[in-house]
């Protein structure tokens, strides 16, 4: 039997992130120490075509299925696009989550490349890293929710986004994207 025909029967003919069931072909999940069925997902062709660069965000809401498989190949599909997609609110609650052995988080980690991204530097060119606090060093005027976020103002437990420009956090309760050169690490 083919290794398209193993993916089939196991995926019961469908894709094994979206269930869509045509257009179906196998994709090797990068990092992976198997070239076997245990290192391939089957795909549409939407999810193939987006497999490694997510464009449309509400096609993988079906992620929300499809992190619950057994199968370790699909966990790690999972948990790369919704890394990706982190800068959605659902996306990050996905993640939060998803728990994965360790051997199979360690796969998910190393095919994601994220060695070669740019930091996320403070006004100090401090890294900072997810979950870190910070301290505002200017008046920041927050567009839409009709306030000023003052200067020394703590924001804590931010999350990183795509872009290393940018962090994520809350200020008078309200998700904002801030600049990061306008943060200092607390």
């Amino acid at each position: 039997m083919s290794l398209e025909q193993h993916l089939m029967d196991r995926s019961g003919g469908q894709c094994e992130l979206c269930a869509a069931t045509t257009s179906l072909s196998p994709y090797p999940v990068p990092a992976s120490r198997d070239d076997g069925l245990d290192g391939h997902v089957l795909l549409c062709a939407t999810c193939l075509a987006q497999a490694e660069a997510p464009s449309d965000v509400n096609h993988w809401r079906c992620l929300n299925d499809s992190m619950w498989s057994q199968v370790p190949a699909v966990q790690v599909m999972a948990w790369r696009q919704l890394k990706r997609l982190s800068a959605e609110v659902w996306a990050r609650d996905l993640l939060d989550m998803l728990y994965l052995d360790p051997e199979v988080q360690k796969w998910a980690e190393a095919g994601l490349g994220d060695d070669d991204s740019e930091p996320t530097l403070d006004s100090n060119g401090t890294r900072l890293a997810e979950g870190d606090a910070v301290t505002l060093i200017k008046d920041l005027d927050v567009k839409g929710a009709g306030f000023t976020a003052k200067r020394g103002t703590l924001v804590k437990d931010i999350r990183l986004t795509n872009n290393p420009k940018h962090i994520e956090g809350k200020v008078n309760g309200v998700q904002i994207v801030l600049v990061a050169e306008y943060l200092k690490k607390a």
